[in-house]
């Protein structure tokens, strides 16, 4: 069987992005090989400076997830931090990683655009995730567009790490969904946490609705036709219902005589709809949080049980044992 490896970092509540862009595909694939799924709560220090949002934050993210469908018996899911193990191959990866490899890195360049301080953290963040990816011999790694980069930078660390020591790490391959890799946020950029312009998944009906309300539009006058293709609106009513509704709602578009408004009201229903059965099972889940944190224990467990045969192979191969 093949195994995929995905995480999700705990820097705020899991929204629509995130759940299409990672948690819903990983749940599919959670069918079809051998999953491991992880919170990556190493990598949330690069931003989050706060102890108790980042526990709550990743609480809340295996809340979500398995509200979502993950199930623990067919994945194995856990904490990056409670396999230490991580850390001791991050470090070997590292003496093997060319400056330059770091340097031309989308993400490290785009945080710093953003005004974000640069840290050693932040500059070797590839390294991490490729020790994430390498330590459990992952084939597969469902990743947006933005990361596929960081994948190649993970495989090019395994080919040095083999070719300086010998076949001991699995090659991983990235798989992405271009039909879903850029999902629009509020304000028509891409939905992230970064813009503060998220629609966080089990939000009240109350502050969902006026986050939808609150969806950006030009000032085209109601009576005038709209073009769908532009509007976030109908970006996101695609992920929600039919293609037949899509084709209603862009009709709809075109020939004009219906505010954004009223736009925004579909939306918003189709949304609340879609997540109504995720949103009972949360109710239940958190109704029993031991429950939850034995789930996260159990995964570590297993997961520290394969960090430990690859860390050990890697260990023997460059002399450390």
């Amino acid at each position: 069987m093949q195994r995929i490896l995905s995480g999700i970092k705990p820097t705020g509540k899991p929204h629509i992005g995130n759940y299409f862009g990672m948690m819903k595909p990983s749940i599919a694939w959670q069918d079809r090989g051998e999953a491991f799924y992880f919170i990556a709560d190493y990598h949330a220090l690069t931003t989050l400076r706060n102890a108790k949002a980042l526990r709550e934050n990743s609480f809340n993210v295996a809340l979500d997830f398995l509200a979502c469908g993950l199930d623990p018996k067919k994945a194995v899911f856990f904490r990056q931090s409670d396999v230490p193990q991580t850390t001791e191959l991050t470090w070997i990866l590292t003496t093997v990683t060319p400056m330059g490899l770091l340097e031309r890195c989308h993400a490290y360049k785009d945080h710093l655009a953003k005004g974000i301080a640069p840290s050693h953290g932040l500059f070797a963040y590839p390294v991490l995730m490729a020790a994430d990816i390498l330590l459990y011999d992952s084939d597969i790694v469902p990743v947006g567009r933005d990361q596929k980069q960081h994948v190649e930078v993970t495989r090019d660390l395994a080919i040095k790490m083999n070719e300086a020591f010998g076949e001991i790490l699995r090659l991983p391959a990235p798989s992405i969904l271009p039909d879903l890799a850029t999902i629009p946020g509020l304000d028509g950029r891409k939905m992230s946490k970064s813009y503060d312009n998220t629609i966080e998944l089990f939000l009240p009906e109350k502050q969902l609705r006026k986050k939808i309300m609150s969806i950006v539009t030009d000032s085209t006058p109601v009576e005038d036709p709209k073009d769908p293709a532009t509007s976030s609106i109908v970006g996101l009513y695609k992920l929600f219902v039919s293609p037949e509704d899509v084709a209603v709602m862009e009709a709809d578009f075109r020939k004009g005589g219906i505010g954004y408004g009223d736009f925004k009201k579909r939306l918003f229903g189709a949304i609340w709809e879609y997540f109504a059965p995720m949103r009972s099972r949360r109710e239940e889940l958190s109704a029993d949080p031991g429950y939850v944190r034995g789930v996260l224990r159990d995964g570590a467990e297993r997961a520290a049980s394969v960090a430990d045969a690859t860390l050990s192979r890697v260990r023997n191969a460059v002399g450390l044992s």
